[in-house]
């Protein structure tokens, strides 16, 4: 009997599972098939100068020149877009997108792997192209994400995607950006939810550290093994930690406390690792110390509650200017408790940075910019220059503005679809009360 009835018990879950998560119907951009010219709008270039009523010429997914009065080609595409503004795509630099897709709904979430260490999980495997998330995040001109596995100390690699594509492998734009550790809460903390005794939770956190620390050292006796070629047989966890190793991918560390900061600076220093620290919520408490070893914090998301019950109700939205004059290389995320399904509001992070004392042009840079630098991949995005990926997209105003509506939007020069489930249900439930007129 209970043969007979496997079968249908597999077919409902895998019923309810494609239910709780059906593909978006949005139909990727094309390749595109000739030059491409956007006139008349102000261009906002980031790496430099604004130009107003510019040029922005781009063919075979990359921009050919920026400037004004250009020469262009006899079978050009031409896009007025007089009294618009040109931006760079926006790049949310910590997300999971493509992970997650009901936070809720246990069966899509696969934002890791069990287990303490996975250094071996590449997120691009299990990203999902067909996330309804995807579309709705891109209409606010977030084109581009970091997205990032989040289970275990030693978490796994994160991808850098771009938001439009029918397989992982046509929107994973960079594999292996960073590996991210989830660096132990350095205090015991007391709250209602916290069921172990201060003295259990120094236990555990001196535990977590040595066993981070004897990975480590492991992972470098293969590392020297390999090299000489004493070890033959390949080990996929420890072999994906020899490019951390050599500094060629950094350590992406998840810490908001002033201690959690130190202790990962220290461990990175210790161990001659290149570091980015996440979160970052006490780095204005660290400034000597990120400066000295010359180490990028990425915000984790400025709409956040103060740590602590004597911070000052601002200490998040004042966060970026503190760096910036400080002169600690940042940008903004964001990452928080509802995770990718937020990215679409990336803009206005910046924004409410921006209304906290940071220069409005420094605030683009931090969704533009600045994550491309600490990513290692402005040479590809980031900006509007020759050379670089025709991503970029055309607003009718300032692309931080809530009023503001992103128009056009392009990736690697492809002009894609800036529908969503969200405009989907605004019409039909418009269209609803029209017919009750």
């Amino acid at each position: 009997m209970s043969q007979k009835r496997t079968p249908v018990f597999i077919l409902v879950i895998v019923l309810a599972i494609c239910a709780t998560a059906p593909a978006n119907p949005e139909i990727p951009g094309s390749r595109q098939s000739g030059p491409i010219a956007i006139i008349g709008g102000t261009i906002h270039r980031v790496s430099g100068e604004s130009i107003p009523n510019g040029v922005v010429l781009f063919d075979n997914g990359k921009i050919v020149k920026v400037g004004t009065d250009l020469e262009l080609p006899d079978d050009v595409t031409v896009i007025e877009a007089n009294g618009k503004h040109i931006y760079p795509g926006l790049i949310d630099a910590f997300s999971n997108i493509g992970l997650v897709e009901i936070n809720a709904v246990r069966a899509t979430d696969d934002r890791g792997e069990v287990g303490l260490f996975n250094p071996n999980v590449k997120a691009e495997i299990a990203v999902n192209p067909d996330s309804e998330i995807i579309p709705v995040t891109r209409s606010n001109g977030v084109l581009m994400c970091l997205t990032v596995p989040y289970r275990g100390l030693i978490t796994g690699q994160s991808a850098f995607l771009q938001l439009d594509g029918w397989t992982t492998e046509d929107i994973a734009l960079q594999t292996s950006i960073g590996m991210h550790i989830r660096w132990p809460a350095m205090a015991p903390v007391s709250d209602w939810f916290v069921s172990k005794s201060a003295k259990e939770q120094i236990a555990e956190r001196d535990k977590r550290l040595r066993q981070l620390e004897d990975y480590f050292e492991r992972a470098r006796r293969y590392d020297e093994g390999r090299t000489a070629d004493e070890i033959t047989q390949v080990d996929l966890r420890l072999e994906a930690m020899r490019k951390v190793l050599s500094k060629e991918v950094p350590i992406i560390v998840t810490a908001n406390g002033i201690q959690e900061i130190q202790s990962a600076v220290a461990f990175a220093s210790l161990q001659d690792l290149k570091l980015v620290i996440f979160g970052g919520h006490d780095a204005p408490y660290c400034i000597d110390l990120l400066r000295k070893h010359n180490i990028p914090v990425i915000i984790g998301g400025v709409y956040r509650l103060p740590r602590r019950s004597d911070d000052a109700f601002d200490s998040s939205y004042t966060l970026c200017e503190t760096l910036h004059k400080a002169g600690v290389q940042y940008c903004i995320a964001s990452f928080g408790r509802f995770g990718g399904s937020m990215a679409r509001n990336l803009p206005y992070h910046a924004a409410t940075a921006s209304a906290y004392g940071l220069p409005l042009s420094e605030a683009v840079k931090a969704v533009t910019l600045y994550p491309a630098q600490i990513l290692g991949i402005d040479d590809r995005v980031g900006s509007i220059a020759p050379g670089m990926d025709a991503t970029l997209v055309i607003a009718d105003g300032h692309i931080l503005d809530t009023l503001s509506n992103v128009e056009a939007a392009f990736i690697q020069g492809r002009r894609v679809s800036l529908n969503d489930r969200h405009k989907r249900l605004f019409r039909k439930y418009e269209e609803r009360i029209n017919r009750l007129k």
